[in-house]
């Protein structure tokens, strides 16, 4: 193979270099062996010539340029370059206009020292990062200033009374995570060992821990195929079969998974119907609606969680709300080490400390005041999204169901393997090549270690659902800070990179 001498020039490997007398299958090699997928074409004198990528290979050969051709032949554009000199400030701008996934710095003579792509420029582009206002450190500095930083203040109050007005639940709790609200659900319900819970298959772990601690035993409900969440169907199946064997769940934990609604209505028809109550896993699904209700407002119990990649955090937090003050004030007494209606530190039940700080509850006022514009802003997200990858074959999106409107949480691509030839996890790694950040689909619980033995119930008796999404998705960043220019990166990214296969 014609590589430049071993040294290379500072900052670029010299595995990204080839002299311009190098073969077209010399640049192949070079590509396989290269990160980023770039390989420089220099001059004898050192000077940049041109650039090849995969691309250019593909295009080439399609037009009848064979392997022993010189690399030069290539069809291809001009190198995107910039000066060595040049200010972050400039480079980043040359990045996204170009619309390239990696720039070639020069030095003065026009001898490639270094490649720089999106992370290296600081534009590495994260899945769902936090997103603060102006409003935040108002009701910090607050706490602060009142010396309220215990779990306990004026801010937990009003953070707790802002969520029922946005959750149209009567009573709120404020604790330390989504899983704990879920954790003190299932408490407050009386599940114990032994009993058995139905709860979603395609979700987080987080959703089925609760139940283990309480040493009960998870009943793994497979999707509907249409809004991905737990299937009705299944359900209802399940719930007729056990009812029959005289061993109905305790409770069905329904999981509103990347922000959208699960079909809720037949749902708590079924349940109802066995007199089981059904607690909504709204952690990712705030702000989210199904028939002109919010979700989180349908079942016995719902669970948030104001984690730092969610549409809403205060750094981590979560919440239990409910229209039972019976159950609210059981599981409050429980969030606080239950502590006993006595003058004297009195203790009868095994507790908790889950308890949200003063702290923390202000930066959850500040996040509230702007949730609806956090909910429009990924809706705009999930809709550039769409519009710029519809057309593309083979690319489906998760969706509304009929009378439900999702936030959009995150916005998640399936891939379908009869047009599209990548796995997910590959076109993951090709995008974190350009600074892209993106995550695999959830992982079913019935595929994973933890939950290896459980029962799993499929949809229906030809298919399982969520094993299948979990093979074909993708979760694309979505926060809803992200700028229309580099989400127009993203796409023309994903497009190139399926193009190429």
């Amino acid at each position: 193979m014609n590589r430049t001498n071993d040294a290379g020039p500072s900052g670029l490997r010299s595995l990204h270099l080839l002299s311009a007398d190098a073969t077209v299958r010399d640049a192949v090699a070079a590509l396989e062996a290269a990160s980023p997928k770039l390989i420089v074409i220099v001059a004898g004198d050192g000077r940049l010539i041109r650039t090849v990528t995969d691309g250019d290979i593909r295009r080439g050969l399609l037009a009848g340029i064979e392997f022993q051709d010189g690399v030069t032949e290539l069809p291809g554009r001009d190198p995107v370059t910039v000066k060595e000199s040049d200010p972050l400030e400039e480079s980043q701008t040359t990045l996204l206009e170009s619309k390239v996934d990696t720039l070639v710095a020069v030095n003065e003579s026009g001898e490639p020292v270094a490649l720089h792509t999106a992370s290296d420029l600081g534009q590495g582009v994260l899945l769902s990062p936090p997103h603060m206002g102006p409003n935040e450190r108002r009701y910090v500095d607050r706490a602060f200033d009142e010396n309220w930083i215990a779990p306990a203040g004026p801010n937990l109050a009003e953070f707790e009374k802002k969520l029922s007005a946005v959750t149209c639940c009567d009573e709120v709790l404020a604790v330390s995570s989504g899983t704990a609200a879920l954790h003190l659900a299932l408490r407050v319900l009386g599940v114990s060992a032994g009993d058995r819970v139905y709860v979603s298959d395609l979700t987080f772990v987080a959703s089925v821990q609760p139940i283990l601690y309480q040493g009960a035993t998870p009943v793994l409900i497979d999707s509907e195929p249409v809004g991905w969440n737990i299937s009705p169907i299944a359900i209802r199946r399940k719930l007729t079969e056990d009812a029959k064997a005289g061993q109905l769940p305790k409770a069905i934990i329904v999981v509103h998974i990347y922000g959208q609604n699960a079909d809720i209505e037949p749902i708590l028809a079924a349940a109802d119907e066995y007199g089981v109550p059904v607690v909504e896993d709204a952690a990712e699904s705030l702000g989210a609606s199904y028939h002109n209700r919010a979700s989180g407002s349908h079942g016995r119990l719902s669970a948030y969680s104001f984690n730092g990649n969610k549409i809403i955090t205060t750094s981590g937090g979560g919440a239990l709300a409910t229209d039972s003050p019976a159950l609210i004030d059981r599981a409050r007494k429980l969030s606080t080490q239950g502590r006993d209606d006595a003058l004297h530190y009195q203790h009868s039940d095994v507790a908790y400390n889950y308890r949200m700080s003063n702290v923390l509850a202000g930066i959850g006022i500040g996040q509230l005041d702007s949730l609806q514009d956090r909910v429009a802003a990924r809706r705009k997200v999930f809709e550039r999204y769409r519009s710029g990858l519809e057309a593309q074959r083979g690319i489906s999106f998760q969706a509304d169901l009929p009378g439900a409107s999702g936030n959009r949480w995150l916005t998640v691509i399936r891939l379908d393997p009869r047009h599209i030839h990548l796995h997910p996890y590959q076109l993951m790694a090709r995008l974190k090549d350009a600074g892209i950040e993106t995550r695999p689909g959830w992982k079913p619980m019935h595929l994973q270690p933890l939950c290896a033995g459980f029962e799993f119930v499929p949809h229906d008796e030809q298919r399982v659902i969520s094993s299948t999404l979990f093979l074909q998705t993708l979760c694309l960043p979505s926060g809803s800070s992200l700028a229309q220019a580099t989400q127009n990166r993203i796409i023309t990214q994903i497009r190139k990179v399926l193009d190429e296969g």
